[in-house]
Order: C-alpha cells, then sequence, then structure tokens
C-alpha cells in the first residue's frame, strides 16, 4: 500500500527515514503514531532510532539495502555502537570518503546499486562488498546525486522524469525490475526527498497528489 505522512508539518520525509525490507532508521523526534504507520505500511518490526553525527537526515546521509549499510565518516561512536547493535545480520561500512550525503549518492535493491560517478575505485569496491550487489557509475537526469533522483525496491523502482528513455531501459535491466518516471509532492523530481519505500509498501510526503501516488503504486508495485 501507499501511505501518506508529513514529519512535523514537513513532507520531505524521505531525507529523515532509511527503510529496507528489514529494517528502518529513523531520527529522534518522530511520534510514536508515526512510527506506527511506517512500521505498518512497510512491514518492518526492526526500528533504529538514532542521529547521524547529532543529525537527523537519516534519509539523506546513509545508504543500503536488504544486505547491507553504509555510513559517513562524520558518525559517531555512539551512533554507530546503536546501528551496530541493532543490526546484527546486517553488512555495515563506514566510508572513508569526504562525501556524507551517501543517501543521495548511491541508489540500491538486492540485485544492483547505481552509485555517483566520482566513486573512486576502493570505495566503490566497499560499496560492492558491502551490498552484496554489483555497483554502476552513472548519472541519471543529468545529475551525479543519483540517490536522490532514483527510488527502487526488489519490486519496481521509481526515477525522475526528466530521465531519457534509454535511461529508463538501462534501470529496467540494471535491478531487474520495473523502473518507471514520476514525481513526489505535487511535481517535485528528486523522488527520494518526498519517497520511503521498500517491497512491502511505500509512503510518501503528504502534498503528494492522487495521479502521482497511483504511478508510484504502477511502480513499486504497491498496487498488485
Amino acid at each position: 500500500e501507499v501511505m501518506k505522512l508529513s514529519l512535523n508539518g514537513n513532507p520531505n520525509i524521505g531525507v529523515y527515514i532509511h527503510a529496507s525490507d528489514n529494517y528502518v532508521i529513523v531520527p529522534p523526534g518522530v511520534g510514536e503514531k508515526e512510527i506506527k504507520l511506517v512500521s505498518e505500511v512497510l512491514n518492518v518490526d526492526n526500528i533504529v532510532e538514532t542521529t547521524i553525527f547529532s543529525m537527523r537526515l537519516i534519509g539523506v546521509l546513509v545508504a543500503g539495502n536488504n544486505n547491507g549499510l553504509l555510513l559517513p565518516r562524520t558518525i559517531n561512536d555512539d551512533e554507530y555502537k546503536r546501528i551496530r547493535e541493532a543490526l546484527r545480520d546486517i553488512n555495515i561500512a563506514v566510508l572513508d570518503t569526504n562525501e556524507n550525503a551517501l543517501g543521495n549518492l548511491v541508489a540500491s535493491n538486492s540485485r544492483a546499486a547505481v552509485i555517483y560517478q566520482y566513486a573512486d575505485s576502493k570505495t566503490t569496491k566497499i560499496i560492492e562488498d558491502t551490498l552484496g550487489v554489483e555497483v554502476i557509475k552513472m548519472q541519471i537526469c543529468n545529475v551525479s546525486v543519483v540517490g536522490s533522483v532514483l527510488v527502487v525496491t526488489d519490486r519496481g523502482g521509481l526515477v525522475c522524469p526528466e530521465a531519457s528513455d534509454d535511461e529508463v531501459k538501462n534501470l529496467n535491466s540494471i535491478f531487474k525490475v520495473p523502473v518507471l518516471q514520476g514525481t513526489v509532492n505535487f511535481g517535485v523530481s528528486f523522488i527520494r526527498v518526498g519517497l520511503i519505500a521498500n517491497s512491502m509498501g511505500a509512503i510518501v510526503g503528504e502534498d503528494t497528489t492522487g495521479p502521482e501516488i497511483a504511478r508510484i503504486q504502477s511502480a513499486l508495485g504497491g498496487g498488485e
């Protein structure tokens, strides 16, 4: 199913929350009602509450899939420990790069990951090993922040409307799921900002329109 949510009146829910099929990471200050909605729609019991570098922008700062989680080097020890203890079965890597907004730079499901084209070979290898998938460096919609314009699960994907037909075809074959173009929050192309999804369901920002939701359902298999 696809449900609407805003956090303290903010429809940009994707910058705060990171989700996979096995776990969801939320920042402090998300209400019980909201956490319950996230847990039910995404069908995930393991909800980890933490900051990253004392910041609440979890969706921007981390990236991952069902196998692994990538953390920025700015994470502090307490935060790392909290995540490590909560996610015992997940590969976790702290990337020693200057880029901290990993959620903007990586989009992954259980079959592949697309990452920003400037990643060096060492970083690329760590991402491959941690997420357990083939990694492809590319631009999408003429931007290198691929994680902000693409949301992909093991059932489908949604990409910015500016993606060319060739890009969409390419993403279909990389992730082995159907990928459609769409927007969130009344026309926003940086879809990750307003969308949290896994194989079970999706949560969209409060400003997302009916037609946008229908498109997201088609893209992510939520309509079945």
